[in-house]
């Protein structure tokens, strides 16, 4: 089998999660660092034409958007399986990673973790508390939500890891890192989740670069 090489920044939450999917399957792969300088760049684009990470490429396969990837990478190794079988939880996982990728992520994540950790340890820049503050509802929104549909569970959509919780776990291991997030979270099931999640090998094995580890 060829090679599996993953392209993107090794602090990206995005990466993590297409990481988490090998891992969990025992399967090796290379991450081709790119810095924060290629992003954008000719060559970035080249590979992903939005700009955007990670990018897989399997041999003379090239594949981006983490979704994608995952599933690619659960179809091809078949096991540990990481998608249920059951109609109801191939629903509520579909459902959450729709809730990470299209509000928990841009109206929050993008917003708090960047100014709370990304901008000050990677660029140097001074947090934007207005625009921090203005993300604070979103942020309540989508983590009263999870926690709703995550109820009594050990992981997101059942009693199995899914694809659900290798995209989520990557974005609250930050955001409960900042005040705002640790404050939602604080004493609640999404909490106690993401300390299961924590504690996989996989994630042990995908921590992200140490000045954002120590920030989270």
């Amino acid at each position: 089998m060829s090679e599996f090489v993953l392209h993107g920044h090794p602090a990206s939450p995005f990466l993590r999660a297409a990481c988490l999917g090998f891992e969990e399957k025992g399967v090796p792969y290379r991450i081709a660092r790119m810095e924060a300088g290629d992003m954008r760049g000719e060559g970035h684009r080249e590979l992903h034409p939005f700009g955007r990470i990670p990018i897989l490429q399997h041999g003379d396969y090239r594949l981006y958007e983490t979704q994608a990837i995952l599933r690619y990478t659960d179809a091809l190794i078949p096991q540990p399986a990481l998608q249920p079988t059951d109609p109801k939880a191939i629903g509520r996982m579909n459902q959450i990673i729709g809730i990470n990728d299209w509000y928990l992520f841009p109206m929050v994540a993008r917003i708090i973790v960047f100014h709370r950790v990304v901008g000050p340890l990677l660029l140097g820049a001074t947090p934007d508390e207005a625009a921090i503050a203005a993300a604070v509802p979103d942020a309540r929104l989508c983590l009263r939500e999870l926690n709703r549909l995550l109820g009594d569970q050990s992981f997101l959509a059942g009693e199995q890891v899914t694809l659900a919780d290798l995209m989520l776990a990557p974005q609250l291991y930050y955001l409960a890192g900042t005040p705002e997030g640790g404050s939602i979270l604080s004493d609640t099931p999404l909490l106690a989740w993401l300390g299961r999640m924590n504690a996989r090998p996989s994630m042990k094995a995908t921590l992200p670069p140490v000045r954002l580890r120590q920030a989270a």
